[in-house]
């Protein structure tokens, strides 16, 4: 571990679960910039902060975010196919879940960020 990495997860004060001092190799990279790459459309951010906030289904989501079944349907597919979401069977639905908490943190701090590129409020720690 770097001597930046041990310092920025002191600073930080995270728990050990939540900090992962571990120095980007290419690996970690790419695992990376493929999740910000999903992360990237619109409607796929809308729909993994919506499951920020629990489970949800396909009609569900639909009536949340206003994209169509069908695009629903597909970025829901992609979600799933990259391991970003879940799911389980209840009866017929099908039910939605976000992957982890990480990924949840990473949703909330991108809509915070554009909260504050939207309104102007100035930049905190």
């Amino acid at each position: 571990m770097t001597a930046m990495a041990k310092k920025s997860s002191a600073a930080q004060g995270l728990p050990a679960s939540l900090a992962h001092p571990v120095a980007p190799d290419q690996a970690r990279l790419d695992a990376a910039t493929s999740t910000f790459r999903m992360l990237s459309d619109p409607t796929r951010l809308h729909i993994l902060w919506l499951l920020t906030h629990g489970e949800a289904d396909v009609t569900a989501l639909i009536e949340s975010c206003g994209a169509s079944r069908t695009a629903v349907s597909q970025h829901l597919a992609k979600l799933r196919f990259t391991g970003l979401v879940d799911t389980r069977k209840d009866g017929r639905r099908v039910i939605y879940r976000i992957r982890d908490g990480h990924l949840a943190r990473l949703v909330g701090e991108g809509i915070n960020h554009a909260d504050h590129v939207v309104t102007g409020e100035p930049p905190h720690e």
